[in-house]
């Protein structure tokens, strides 16, 4: 036993010594800011990604791990963790001398349409998206702004004067919750996604959570809920009521005394719905005829300008801007194209002046009215092992506007029928924020492909705060500050 003791605090500190997770942040050596989005290798093809606010975390590293970090814009920096805790786990990086001039000094500088051109003409050669498994991590956040909120029971048959007043002081009190409340909510998944060769995918998801206040995590549907249960506060609870708005129906038998079944797939993601939203972020990113990014290099719907070179992993970049040059273009933004292989190796792109998205308009028919306002993000390619480029990072943001006046009618269930008739309009912003980290892809087979087998749902944890412990083994994006200040109730 007295030779045992000594060796289990031998084991237990090289386990610390050689296995632990460590968080950095990267900041630009002269302005002292973070740099997001920089490439953070753990080994030839995986790795990393720096967040927003430039941090990252690496899990179950050595001291002597060996870290490439790359930037565009930036030199590469190689470095060891033990390096990086001598740093105090903040790591600045040199950037790169722009030598514009000096590389051009005999030549006319890059024309923008020829360098795009060349990339069209490379595609073929740089990027391969069929019969792929590509290792994801998902993150979704959203928010819900209500700015203007109001209900009010316009008549009642059956109702005292003084209960009315009593349900119109407590809607507006509940109103006025609801627009404080700052609805938001956070997913995170990971997951395996398989896409074969006519671009079909399969998603087999190996751990999910959703990061929610659950007093404050309201849609439309759960307002217009609450504002029902009030209302029904003030009306006979011995009886049920159908509940219809306009000249439909909604509810047939709707009772305060109901208790709702809960179900145990209320802990549930849908596998299709997931599905479609990862595979519609990567096909995004990806180039084919008819995708998003195909599209930005159309010579035919947007102009391009040359703006400067960069440099990235010691490769001349060169910066182009685009912009619509035909009315069906929507974006603007900018093209980061590698001048040695003629790779798109960054885009960012958002709306240009005076577009937007789709448009739903029935306010004076349907009391409904829908705008996307707001489309912004930015995708991020790195080599494969097949040296073809891949998607590394997909960063896509939307924000809507929406206004919903709702007409509702709560009619007795009895022979006296008695009928209370309630509005409520509501009218507020979303804006949801997707992002997708691929920290590793491997060519398959289509045989591979038909061997996967997916489930129909994927449970999930629900959390009140953010717990790094879930992911502790697992590449992942770094949370922001906001979500790891996150507090929510049950």
């Amino acid at each position: 036993m007295k030779h045992l003791i000594p060796l289990l605090f031998i084991v237990l500190g090289s386990v610390s010594v050689y296995s632990q997770n460590i968080t950095v942040k990267l900041i630009d050596a002269n302005t002292k800011k973070s740099i997001p989005y920089a490439n953070i290798k753990t080994g030839d093809y995986s790795g990393v990604i720096s967040n927003e606010e430039g941090y990252f975390t690496l899990h179950d590293v050595a001291n002597d791990a060996q870290i490439t970090i790359s930037c565009l814009g930036y030199k590469n920096k190689n470095i060891t963790v033990k390096d990086i805790k001598s740093f105090n786990f903040i790591i600045a990086l040199e950037e790169s001398i722009n030598e514009l001039n000096t590389v051009y000094i005999s030549a006319e500088k890059p024309n923008a349409d020829d360098i795009v051109s060349k990339a069209r003409q490379h595609l073929s050669k740089n990027y391969d998206s069929k019969l792929y498994k590509h290792e994801v991590f998902s993150r979704e956040t959203a928010y819900m702004d209500f700015n203007t909120l109001n209900f009010d029971i316009e008549k009642t048959s059956h109702v005292k004067k003084q209960q009315l007043e009593s349900a119109n002081k407590s809607l507006d009190s509940l109103s006025k919750a609801i627009i404080n409340s700052k609805t938001k909510h956070f997913k995170d998944f990971k997951a395996d996604l398989y896409m074969d060769d006519s671009l079909k995918t399969k998603l087999v998801v190996q751990k999910a959570t959703e990061l929610i206040d659950q007093k404050n995590n309201l849609s439309i549907e759960d307002v217009q809920k609450r504002a029902q249960d009030v209302i029904l506060k003030y009306l006979d609870t011995t009886i049920t009521y159908k509940l219809k708005t306009g000249l439909f129906k909604i509810e047939d038998s709707l009772s305060l005394n109901e208790k709702e079944d809960k179900k145990t797939s209320e802990n549930e993601y849908n596998i299709k719905n997931l599905k479609e939203q990862t595979t519609s972020l990567l096909k995004r990113a990806q180039f084919y005829n008819t995708s998003f990014a195909s599209e930005i290099l159309d010579a035919d719907l947007y102009e391009y300008s040359f703006q400067d070179i960069s440099y990235f992993n010691d490769d001349l970049i060169y910066v182009i801007n685009y912009k619509p040059r035909r009315y069906k273009a929507k974006y603007t933004g900018k093209l980061f194209i590698a001048d040695s292989t003629y790779a798109i190796t960054k885009v960012d792109f958002k709306y240009a002046d005076g577009k937007r998205g789709q448009k739903v308009n029935l306010k004076l028919i349907l009391g409904v009215k829908y705008i996307e306002n707001m489309r912004r993000g930015t995708i991020i390619y790195q080599k494969d092992s097949v040296n073809k480029y891949q998607p590394h990072y997909i960063k896509f943001e939307e924000g809507r506007y929406f206004y919903v006046s709702r007409p509702l009618k709560f009619i007795e269930n009895s022979p006296e029928k008695n009928k209370t008739s309630f509005d409520f309009t509501i009218e507020g912003d979303i804006l949801t924020k997707q992002e997708l980290l691929l920290t590793s892809n491997s060519k398959i087979s289509l045989d591979d492909f038909k061997k996967v087998t997916e489930d129909k749902n994927v449970p999930y944890v629900t959390l009140h705060s953010y717990d790094a412990s879930i992911w502790k083994q697992d590449q992942t994006l770094e949370p922001s500050t906001e979500m790891k200040e996150f507090k929510g109730e049950d």
